[in-house]
């Protein structure tokens, strides 16, 4: 499965979810204040579930917190990745994964067609 960040698509639903979730709500953070403000709950329990988890496995966090799902996808795609490229029985087989995940390596897939 390649996860070339861009590369050709191929993802899991459930390295999908946390991202779109977390860089929704960072990007909403401002109003959704101020609509808790006004509201018994004035915190946004999800979020604080989420980031809390995010923080202890990968880090701190940035302030402010990103609003773009790429900065919250890198990390997964990085796990994912490794574990992959861990998976191979065979060093040609992590060979030919590393080189369909090299930078331009569907290029040829955007040659113009000759005549001949």
């Amino acid at each position: 499965m390649p996860i070339k960040h861009g590369s050709l698509g191929i993802r899991r639903m459930s390295s999908l979810a946390n991202p779109a979730f977390l860089a929704s709500a960072a990007n909403a953070l401002s109003l959704q204040d101020q609509i808790l403000a006004l509201s018994p709950y004035s915190t946004n329990t999800f979020l604080d579930s989420y980031l809390s988890c995010w923080s202890t496995s990968d880090g701190p966090l940035p302030a402010p917190l990103p609003g773009k799902q790429s900065f919250w996808d890198k990390l997964g795609l990085q796990n994912d990745r490794t574990l992959i490229e861990d998976s191979f029985a065979e060093p040609s087989q992590k060979a030919i994964f590393l080189a369909s995940v090299a930078p331009h390596s569907g290029d040829w897939l955007l040659a113009l067609h000759t005549a001949n």
